[in-house]
């Protein structure tokens, strides 16, 4: 009987022991998730960078189709990686006839192959047609990614993640290709066109030489929007600035004209032509397009803070989404105001030997003004609602140097220096006044207009 007591206690010393030891190596090993956040930028950036070299060359795609783009990448990497957000919510219930797919809470993923997944789907559909030695690099840039991130996670985190981005990106194309105002514009920019019907009005646009002979994404403003309502798909009337459309010496409108040739007449000086050359990414194959510019800007902001994933995928979403819905409510209001550019009213009533300051080095032609009506101006109204959303997340008094275009030497793209994303808005803006392509009021509306847009991606429910 003493025996087995002392059997029986030993055994159940060892089973003590052996719980309190399965007990530590439980705790010890147990895995909490990897957050978003616990990863860095390096994915985003790269996909940023390749969007920026590829779109440069994308015929179609400047300016309304690449904002299109932009917007949903955007939210789809957002989408796809808010469950490894815990203070995020997602934003799909904002959609109607957009259903995502849910990643499990209780399973991990590795982020960076969430969003990798996600830009390879994305960029294969949505660029199909540029060169091929161009296209090539999306494969390239997605398999590099997935050897290194196999290594990093193991398979199974590896595989459950990439499913996921595919599968959130799938369901994004889908929803995006029911948007028939806007899919596939890239392959046709012209169509709708009725500029003939509307010379009746005053002021109205008519094409510039040289140019295709036809107005631009006429249809654009049909589009559906992300974050703006409907009443906020058309700015405010140009009457605000000028009073009523004039053609009289004195007039506001003649006034503002005036202004435009005094900017650049007889030539530009030094640092005009730095200004004016520096934001003008107007020309295919020269620069990328002007809503991609912000994704440049984007791109140096996370290298300089050394962001986190979270931070970069937020920052792109946004932005992402802000120009997507300035390009419809802009275009919407260009082809509502239908009124003409600075080089047709300057012409008619005042120079008519007067050109425009926008050159393309590539073709050689000169006098170039944008292919569509002058107000309000696009480039105002894409810096600063992208402004606005870039500055929701890095601060509104962030200063920066912007590298976008150094060492450049076909123009005067030296690097400038802002105090504030804002500040850089505002330049862009005026820029175009001396370059001859828009009047004063074009560039004060964009920036209001823009700004009113970027503020309502901010007001979002991003926050749980």
């Amino acid at each position: 009987m003493r025996n087995y007591i002392k059997i029986l206690f030993a055994f159940l010393t060892i089973s003590i022991v052996l719980s309190s030891c399965k007990k530590d190596i439980t705790d010890e090993t147990s895995t909490t998730f990897k957050t978003v956040d616990k990863y860095d930028f390096t994915v985003v950036h790269e996909w940023n960078e390749l969007w920026m070299e590829m779109e440069r060359h994308a015929a179609g795609y400047r300016p309304c189709p690449t904002a299109n783009a932009l917007g949903y990448v955007g939210l789809a990497s957002y989408e796809a990686c808010v469950t490894g957000m815990p203070e995020n919510a997602s934003l799909a219930n904002l959609y109607s006839g957009l259903n995502l797919p849910k990643a499990f809470n209780n399973q991990e993923y590795h982020w960076p192959t969430v969003v990798n997944a996600v830009n390879n789907y994305l960029y294969s559909r949505l660029l199909p047609e540029v060169d091929a030695t161009l296209y090539a690099k999306i494969k390239v840039l997605a398999d590099k990614n997935e050897i290194k991130f196999l290594e990093e996670s193991g398979q199974e985190i590896f595989l459950r993640s990439k499913n996921h981005g595919e599968s959130v990106a799938a369901a994004v194309w889908d929803w995006m290709k029911s948007d028939a105002a806007t899919f596939d514009g890239y392959k046709d920019p012209f169509k709708e066109n009725n500029w003939q019907d509307r010379l009746n009005e005053p002021g109205a646009w008519t094409p510039t030489i040289p140019g295709p002979g036809e107005g631009m994404f006429p249809y654009w403003g049909k589009g559906r929007t992300l974050a703006i309502k409907e009443d906020l798909k058309i700015c405010k009337p140009y009457s605000v600035y000028i009073g009523q459309y004039s053609e009289e010496a004195g007039s506001a409108l003649y006034t503002q004209a005036v202004e435009v040739m005094a900017q650049n007449t007889p030539s530009l000086s030094y640092q005009t032509e730095w200004v004016g050359e520096f934001w003008s990414d107007d020309l295919l194959g020269l620069t990328f397009s002007p809503p991609t510019r912000f994704i440049a800007i984007a791109n140096q902001v996370y290298n300089n803070e050394k962001a986190s994933l979270q931070e970069a995928i937020i920052a792109n979403a946004k932005v992402g989404i802000a120009l997507h819905d300035a390009a419809i409510g802009c275009w919407n209001s260009k082809y509502h105001y239908n009124l003409e550019r600075p080089e047709s009213y300057i012409k008619r009533l005042i120079d008519p030997s007067w050109e425009p300051n926008l050159d393309n080095p590539l073709t050689g032609d000169n006098g170039i003004s944008p292919s569509f009506p002058a107000y309000p101006s696009g480039h105002a109204t894409f810096s600063s609602a992208a402004s606005e959303a870039l500055a929701s997340v890095f601060g509104y008094s962030y200063g920066m140097t912007d590298n976008c275009h150094r060492n450049r030497t076909e123009f005067s793209g030296y690097p400038r220096t802002f105090g504030s994303f804002f500040e850089m808005a505002l330049e862009n803006a005026w820029s175009r006044v001396p370059l001859g392509v828009h009047y004063r009021m074009d560039a004060e509306e964009g920036v209001r207009y823009g700004t009113e847009i970027g503020r309502a991606v901010n007001k979002l429910p991003w926050k749980k």
